[in-house]
């Protein structure tokens, strides 16, 4: 996909140069020389680039911006502002009305588009960026031949025309692999790979070297310089495509978005800071010769400020300067957790070894001399942004590490939690099987002796008849009543206990139909009673029949008992749906219950009613309880004394392959 790129400056001359770059890396270039035409050319379409000088003859390039930004058709459009270095207000203002960059001028070409390239790919998805190529040869048929080829079978490819260039271009795009001539203007193909392969970021890019030499030697340099593969230029341009889509499955196996390392080729900003204007503007355009981008600032103040609207990726330090001096300015910045990380050089007049120990405690990384040669400082300076750059790749394998020790620990506690919690599941449900075997034999046991108590007390009673006093034969009641309350509260024993050892087999149960029936036996065994009973239609749950039989018969009779002292009962059973699922229900207008002891209603044996008024053991909402669970659901109640009671439960379907 081509680029637009519209550059507003009203130097013909910066609009050409730029046009000239711009459309060398394969940008739609507009062009305008006015705040107005700007306006009308960004309201024609859309601009994905814009190089804005602050300065324009109708207008000021910051207000232009702002319009930019505050409108939704270019508010992503990446700006870069042009102007002259002038006071540090305007660029600070500049970045702070929304401009992706500020450079300077006089600017380098190949730093502002190689910027320019790294702030689109920064917005491009990596799963959407495509495979992409770089060539680098001067022949420009050649070039545009092997681009078109690559095209066609779907690659993205960038060109450049020097290794100059490519270098540049290869460290703001980071291509997936390079096809380079061998014999170029300048810097060869061989030195191109050599200085890739010195670049953590690049090392592993996959290069293919070509050459027109028929020298049976040039294969041996090309592989001793680093290339991965070598193709000679008269051969087909199959066998050229054949060998860039082999040296390509290497980058199989990146991980898309795994974080990279910055590269040294790539477009680098320098923060200078030094009192002296004129040795700021000699030390600049020594950097910029080297395709750096130099931002200048005449105090320690100023750098601050800069520093917290830019960053950059060295600092050159004047150690003498009026107000904040530069130990000073280091010291703040390399406490700062921002910046702290930026390689710093101190810069000094002085040659004496007390200042650079005072340089270097201050947390400076270097320290030079201004009476050394320029080309010194430019070798300080990569050597400085390439330990930045070896120091950023270990730390991101360390990192790396860290997460895959730490992903293994985390498997492995996992591991070992599930197998305790496996362990203690398999011991809780051994403990169950054998306290339900407990109760249940307990209360089989019982039942002999039980009936034993009853029947020799009924048979005394019959013998002895009215020859017993009145208190003899309240003993003898009294007994017998006992031993039948006894004997119900074993059976409701042996039914939870039976609830809880039952198979649970899950099928497509009507609870309406349960719960007609339900109330028909009650009114059955109890004829004289007029209850007012209502049943939804259609409730049909995932569950056991007979376990949710026996809901049902709990929480209708209870409800059926409850309203026995209640004029007009009522007793509702039905079911309402909520965002989270179908709720059903029991209620009903009777005796009600104190909401500060509905923590007890599930218990087993625990009631809130005297025996006398409303018999019971006290084990059917228990039962309730330990039935809904087994179904994954839940049971609840809600009472008020005197006014009745509502039971809600939920059965959530059966997950497959899950066996309760």
């Amino acid at each position: 996909m081509t680029r637009s790129v519209l550059i507003v400056d009203d130097s013909l001359t910066v609009r050409m140069d730029l046009a000239d770059a711009f459309r060398e890396a394969g940008f739609d270039v507009r062009l305008c020389s006015s705040a107005a035409q700007a306006v009308d050319t960004l309201q024609q379409g859309p601009i994905d680039v814009c190089v804005l000088d602050v300065q324009l003859p109708d207008g000021d390039g910051i207000d232009l911006l702002r319009g930019i930004r505050q409108s939704t058709a270019t508010a992503s459009t990446v700006v870069v502002m042009l102007s002259t270095e002038a006071e540090v207000k305007d660029r600070i203002l500049g970045l702070r009305t929304g401009a992706d960059e500020y450079v300077g001028k006089p600017y380098d070409t190949a730093y502002l588009v190689a910027r320019v390239q790294e702030l689109l790919a920064q917005r491009e998805p990596v799963e959407a960026s495509g495979t992409t190529v770089l060539v680098i040869d001067d022949s420009v048929t050649f070039r545009e031949t092997l681009r078109e080829a690559l095209a066609s079978l779907g690659y993205q490819v960038l060109a450049a025309p020097s290794g100059e260039e490519g270098l540049r271009l290869a460290g703001a795009r980071r291509p997936d692999a390079l096809v380079v001539d061998s014999m170029l203007p300048g810097m060869d193909g061989s030195a191109v790979i050599r200085r890739m392969r010195l670049d953590a970021a690049l090392r592993d890019l996959p290069c293919v070297l070509l050459t027109g030499s028929g020298d049976p030697d040039a294969e041996l340099r090309a592989l001793d310089a680093g290339a991965d593969t070598f193709v000679r230029k008269e051969e087909e341009l199959d066998v050229i495509l054949a060998r860039v889509s082999a040296v390509l499955r290497r980058t199989a196996d990146r991980v898309p978005g795994e974080e990279v390392s910055s590269s040294l080729l790539g477009p680098k900003k320098i923060l200078a800071v030094d009192d002296s204007a004129t040795y700021l503007h000699e030390l600049a355009e020594a950097l910029r010769g080297e395709g750096y981008d130099v931002v200048l600032a005449r105090s320690g103040e100023e750098a601050l400020e800069l520093l917290a609207v830019q960053p950059v990726d060295c600092i050159l330090l004047d150690l003498v300067m009026p107000g904040l001096d530069g130990r000073a300015t280091c010291e703040r910045i390399k406490t700062a957790p921002v910046v702290r990380e930026i390689p710093l050089i101190i810069l000094t007049a002085t040659e004496n070894s007390e200042s650079m120990i005072q340089g270097l405690a201050a947390g400076a990384d270097d320290y030079i001399s201004k009476s050394n040669a320029f080309e010194v400082l430019k070798a300080r300076v990569r050597a400085q942004i390439r330990r930045k750059q070896f120091e950023d790749e270990h730390r991101r394998i360390r990192e790396r590490l860290l997460r895959k020790e730490l992903e293994a620990a985390e498997a492995r506690a996992a591991k070992q939690l599930a197998e305790t919690r496996g362990a203690l599941v398999q011991e809780l449900e051994r403990k169950n099987r054998e306290l339900e075997a407990f109760s249940y034999s307990v209360s089989h046991d019982l039942r002999a002796p039980l009936r034993a108590i009853d029947g020799f007390s009924a048979m005394l009673a019959d013998s002895l008849g009215d020859t017993l006093d009145p208190t003899a034969q309240g003993h003898l009641q009294r007994v017998r009543a006992a031993a039948k309350r006894m004997g119900e509260l074993i059976d409701d024993l042996l039914e939870l206990s039976r609830v809880g050892r039952a198979d649970l087999r899950r099928t497509p149960c009507d609870l309406s139909a349960l719960a007609q029936a339900i109330v028909a036996d009650l009114r059955h065994r109890d004829p004289d009673r007029q209850v007012a009973v209502t049943i939804a239609d259609g409730m049909v749950v995932d569950g056991d029949r007979g376990l949710m039989k026996a809901v049902l018969e709990n929480l209708l009779g209870n409800s059926w008992k409850f309203t026995s002292t209640t004029d007009q009962p009522r007793i509702e059973c039905g079911c309402k749906v909520t965002a989270d699922g179908k709720i059903y229900f029991v209620r009903d207008n009777g005796a009600g219950f104190d909401m500060a002891y509905v923590e007890k209603l599930f218990r087993p044996f625990q009631r809130l009613h005297n025996t006398e008024e409303f018999p019971g053991t006290g084990i059917g909402l228990a039962t309730t309880y330990r039935i809904i669970d087994r179904h994954g659901g839940r049971v609840w109640a809600e009472g008020e004394v005197g006014r009745g009671a509502s039971i809600y439960f939920t059965v959530p379907p059966a997950r497959p392959g899950i066996s309760s």
